[in-house]
């Protein structure tokens, strides 16, 4: 295990960054450089952290918690993946705040710093950011003592109306989390809302149903089953670890349009992970 998903600056970003978005009057998007985290409200106060953003940005994620929630810090933070850019700034985080961080068990010993990722395929069918992807880090980390395993039974450390589903495809221990009562989805990137493989449509956040970032997924027919299975909740509101916040029938079409033509929509012509080389 190394430090070199905290560490390694990677020199890219989008228009969105440093944007706060509210999705809905209890969960805020915050864009750093080019992925999504999310800060979830409480009612009767508190919070929960969902993500922590690329690496080296730590110290500008608790800027903007500050500005947002004063210095209450998280009753917890989630992980819905461990890939360096959901877990970059957790060292500045974790040395702010002592609080709980829960994953998937599948995902732990990448958090433990027991294993590391498979590398990313700069070989990958795909634009720029894919051939770029030599220079992501894959290295494990190491977030014990306070990581542990959620709940077996689907449901979400301080939020009751929430549950998480296992959408693993993109990483064995992917995480996506649903709320029932009004139908909204945080996905991840189980599935994302832009081609992230494309330079320009990620400086541009251009909208799109796209399945998971190419060049870091690493099961395509798990992957595919993960899409399915969101799919078949209908959301009505989805936020994903990349590109904007979508609803409705643009949502609802989109992400069946994707399950229905994963292979083709999806899953790249070629790759080490596509081909099995």
């Amino acid at each position: 295990m190394t430090d070199h998903a905290f560490d390694r600056f990677i020199p890219m970003t989008t228009i969105s960054s440093g944007a706060v978005q509210e999705v809905l009057p209890d969960l805020l998007l915050y864009t750093d450089q080019v992925v999504n985290l999310f800060f979830i409200r409480k009612d009767g106060g508190g919070w929960i952290l969902v993500d922590a953003g690329m690496p080296r940005t730590g110290d500008k994620i608790l800027e903007e918690a500050e500005r947002l929630f004063g210095s209450a810090p998280p009753e917890a933070i989630l992980l819905t993946h461990g890939h360096f850019d959901h877990i970059g700034g957790m060292d500045k985080l974790m040395e702010k705040w002592d609080v709980p961080i829960y994953a998937h068990t599948l995902e732990l010993p990448f958090l433990t710093g027991k294993k590391d990722y498979p590398e990313p395929d700069p070989t990958v069918e795909g634009g720029m950011v894919a051939k770029m992807s030599g220079m992501f880090p894959n290295e494990g980390v190491d977030l014990s003592p306070r990581i542990s395993s959620l709940p077996e039974d689907g449901s979400v450390p301080g939020l009751h109306d929430w549950k998480w589903l296992h959408t693993p495809g993109h990483s064995p221990g992917h995480i996506s989390l649903f709320r029932e009562r009004d139908r909204t989805l945080i996905a991840g990137d189980a599935f994302v809302t832009v081609r992230q493989d494309k330079l320009f449509k990620v400086l541009t956040q251009e909208k799109e149903i796209s399945g998971p970032p190419r060049y870091l997924t690493t099961d395509w027919k798990a992957a595919e089953q993960s899409v399915s299975k969101l799919a078949g909740l209908k959301p009505e509101t989805a936020v994903t670890g990349h590109g904007l916040p979508v609803s409705g029938p643009e949502l609802q079409n989109g992400l069946q349009q994707l399950a229905e033509n994963f292979q083709s929509l999806a899953v790249p012509d070629h790759g080490k992970y596509v081909d099995g080389d």
